[in-house]
């Protein structure tokens, strides 16, 4: 499982497709202070990325370097699509 959650962390790891979009907002609604952590994250479906801009948690850990470290991250934390 790509998106799982661990001491109130939400973790979302290596690829993460479509179908984690509502696996990922359930945890979300679950733990809405809990921070995500995107550190392992090396891709993610644009459905996953549209929850994460809605949800607005708060982020935790680096991810790795690459896409989406370098566009997504940034994006994410401004609230920008």
């Amino acid at each position: 499982m790509t998106v799982h959650c661990s001491d109130d962390v939400i973790f979302l790891e290596g690829t993460c497709p479509v179908e984690d979009a509502e696996n990922l907002l359930i945890l979300l609604q679950a733990n809405p202070l809990g921070p995500v952590d995107l550190s392992l994250c090396t891709r993610a479906h644009g459905a996953v990325l549209q929850v994460l801009l809605a949800a607005s948690p708060e982020y935790c850990g680096a991810p790795p370097h690459g896409f989406v470290q370098e566009w997504i991250v940034p994006n994410l934390k401004r609230g920008v699509a």
